[in-house]
């Protein structure tokens, strides 16, 4: 199958589950996800993994046993790719909402986290990173990551580069709302472009992050 945009029901189907996240809305609605969700992620990812390698498109079940919210159904279909070096990784995601993109790292380690400040205090890393950030900004994405509140110990509170030493993990990201062009096969173009972009960080990620030894022996 070739992608050829994601259908209006698609949207359409996400609406009714946020309305009705139950399974009888499931149940009757199956199809729909299958044939306006499922598939055409499953072809983008087909068409994108010679570049960009497999993808792996996430369950459409939410984990309840420890959460108050007792919805059973993700009201999003999101899918990974794994970037080389073990940290980084690109996302697309479908909702009601419209199609999101991200890159970086967002499930960070502490080993993980570690290295990144490192990576963040030395000079020449800094600046390889700085670069790749602000050639993101300027392209129209968000640089965001889950932060500490306060400098983490051991740094001073007025360091330069505080900012980033609070990032616990790190990534960029951009969301479009529903519009005709999701419909077509320029999703894939935007999907595309926007993956390449995250390159520069995922890359330096690759080479002063890397994978994690908890994720190894885990």
């Amino acid at each position: 199958m070739k992608f050829a945009g994601f259908p209006e029901q698609a949207l359409i189907f996400y609406e009714g589950l946020e309305a009705d996240n139950s399974k009888p809305y499931w149940t009757d609605h199956k199809d729909a996800y299958e044939s306006c969700v499922r598939a055409p992620m499953e072809a983008l990812l087909t068409e994108l993994e010679p570049e960009f390698g497999a993808g792996k498109m996430f369950r459409p079940y939410r984990d309840v046993r420890f959460s108050k919210d007792k919805t059973p159904y993700k009201t999003a279909a999101g899918a990974v790719i794994p970037a080389p070096g073990g940290a980084g990784v690109l996302y697309v995601q479908l909702s009601a909402d419209g199609l999101r993109v991200a890159g970086g790292i967002y499930h960070a380690e502490s080993d993980h986290v570690q290295r990144l400040r490192r990576a963040v205090v030395d000079d020449v890393t800094h600046a390889e990173l700085d670069r790749a950030l602000t050639g993101l900004r300027r392209g129209g994405y968000q640089v965001d990551g889950h932060r500490l509140t306060r400098t983490p110990r051991g740094y001073p509170a007025d360091h330069p580069r505080a900012e980033l030493l609070r990032h616990k993990s790190l990534y960029a990201g951009r969301n479009w709302e529903p519009a005709p062009w999701l419909h077509e096969r320029t999703a894939l173009t935007r999907v595309r472009t926007a993956w390449r972009a995250f390159g520069p960080l995922n890359s330096w990620l690759a080479g002063h992050v890397g994978a994690s030894a908890a994720a190894a022996t885990g």
